[in-house]
């Protein structure tokens, strides 16, 4: 009983930070109507700025850490002023051509600056294991799962409660109508990238000591988290939280009980399940237009 109540912790911990990887692949796609497929890419680019920062600058990992979400900030504003917004008139299979387009160009640059080689990059919390009735708990490991919380707690409390929210609400309901009430709906659209990049920059700093820092850290990730968006829904803010810590535990437990080798073919599999039974999601409805 102590290994399952393990790997339901270890679930927890990278079921998180799915959960933040997804929240942003959401929140970009219910503003701009976009699927951000080099999500992954711009965080693992600014988790290398984050550890050059700490390893290469001498800064504390605290500092580091900072430099990296500022860094972070301008570059999802950078991404999405000058690639998406010119093409805000275009179909939406162009604006997804043109974020596969965005992998290759990131990861060409992360590999000309910063190399191809892995680095270790130390964890949040560096502190001895607690044994809990058997069950061996990291305190890195509760950082992870509270940070995440924390986080998502606050934006969905400015998602719901504040101005800000209403706006990102609004457009993602009906672009139009949002324009036609006087909401800024390309700063909506910055602000959601912005969002998003700093949620994907925080999953990949968080991630590093498990993963190393490489170009290719990020790859399982984003696959998971955007599954979990899939499997929790698309249309749904809460949904993809949900889906991220459903397929972090559920990757453990079958790599515990079935096997590490078919883990991720039946985290995909379920994926695949999902779409067939319900193709909006567990948490995703289905929006019909009357005529």
């Amino acid at each position: 009983m102590a290994i399952f109540f393990q790997n339901i912790m270890a679930g927890l911990e990278t079921g998180s930070l799915y959960a933040l990887a997804a929240l942003g692949l959401v929140l970009i796609f219910r503003t701009s109507d976009v699927i951000n497929f080099a999500q992954g890419e711009m965080a693992m680019f600014s988790t290398f700025v984050a550890f050059t920062l700490f390893d290469g600058l001498g800064l504390s990992y605290p500092l580091a850490v900072i430099g990296a979400l500022i860094f972070a900030l301008l570059f999802g504003f950078i991404v999405e002023r000058i690639f998406i917004r010119p093409a805000s008139d275009a179909s939406l299979v162009s604006k997804m051509i043109i974020t596969l387009g965005l992998i290759m160009i990131i990861g060409g640059l992360a590999s000309a600056i910063f190399g191809i080689d892995s680095y270790y990059f130390r964890q949040a919390i560096s502190a001895d294991s607690i044994d809990a009735a058997g069950v061996v708990v990291q305190p890195n490991a509760l950082f992870i799962i509270a940070i995440t919380l924390v986080i998502m707690a606050g934006l969905f409390y400015m998602i719901n409660k504040t101005k800000v929210g209403i706006a990102i609400r609004a457009t993602a309901q009906n672009e139009k109508t949002a324009r036609l009430m006087g909401i800024p709906v390309f700063k909506v659209y910055s602000m959601s990238w912005i969002i998003a990049t700093i949620l994907g920059a925080i999953a990949g700093i968080l991630m590093a000591p498990t993963t190393n820092v490489s170009t290719t850290m990020m790859a399982e990730v984003h696959l998971k988290s955007f599954i979990a968006a899939v499997l929790g829904g698309f249309g749904s803010f809460h949904g993809p939280v949900i889906g991220g810590l459903i397929i972090g535990i559920l990757d453990n437990l079958v790599g515990m009980y079935i096997s590490l080798t078919w883990k991720t073919v039946i985290v995909y599999g379920l994926l695949i399940v999902t779409l067939i039974v319900k193709p909006t999601g567990i948490f995703g409805k289905t929006h019909r237009k009357k005529v």
